[in-house]
């Protein structure tokens, strides 16, 4: 567990990311409590600390330069957390909001913030659909990790986005692809996409695409 905490703190410095002590500390709680969690209530299909590490922590911290410190944030359909509470702990001045329909999620969620001692970061228990009734157009920043495809992601999180607000969509290989078939959505929700940032996770994991959307001009 060392050795892969010791990796994060190391290819996270490569990314301008440093992590103090006490966040690589909370590291190792978040990942100790998923683990353990994981056991009864099937978070995540990632069981060991090296997939851990790299598919969960470190893939949450790669949107992190992308965002301003303090920004409001929300993070729709957080699951076990990511990428919310990662980008929070590296940045404890982000006010993170993270929302989820599934109730198991939900209370791992809560139980990993009291563990952590996290503040600065609330966890939401409804729909997508329905907090925006309440959160027009509240946020600086709005997030999701492979939950829906582009043209869903935009449907949803447009609504919550100040006037100069962006959308960061966390995607694998297929980005350019979801792009493509987005085309209709971005036009009508006046959406543009401002940057495709492409990179591959260390260890073979995987291709990633973060795509950043802003309104149109």
């Amino acid at each position: 567990m060392r050795e892969q905490l010791s990796f994060l703190s190391s290819y996270s410095d490569g990314m301008g990311i440093h992590l103090h002590p006490d966040a690589l500390r909370r590291f190792e709680i978040y990942l100790k409590e998923l683990k353990a969690w994981n056991q009864k209530f099937n978070l995540t299909s990632i069981k060991e600390d090296k997939g851990i590490v790299v598919k969960l922590f470190l893939d949450s911290l790669t949107p992190f330069n992308l965002i301003k410190t303090g920004s409001m944030l929300l993070d729709i359909g957080s699951g076990a957390g990511f990428p919310g509470i990662p980008l929070h702990i590296a940045d404890p001045s982000l006010h993170v909001t993270l929302l989820d329909s599934v109730n198991k999620k939900v209370t791992f969620m809560n139980h990993i913030i009291a563990e952590l001692s996290l503040t600065g970061i609330e966890v939401i228990h409804r729909r997508a659909e329905e907090f925006a009734k309440t959160k027009k157009g509240a946020y600086d920043v709005v997030i999701s990790r492979a939950v829906t495809n582009l043209s869903d992601f935009i449907k949803l999180g447009e609504p919550f986005l100040k006037p100069d607000g962006i959308l960061i969509a966390m995607k694998g290989s297929r980005a350019d692809e979801e792009i493509r078939d987005a085309a209709k959505v971005l036009e009508r929700k006046k959406m543009q996409v401002k940057d495709i940032i492409r990179f591959c996770l260390p260890f073979d994991y995987g291709k990633r695409g973060i795509v950043v959307l802003s309104r149109s001009l």
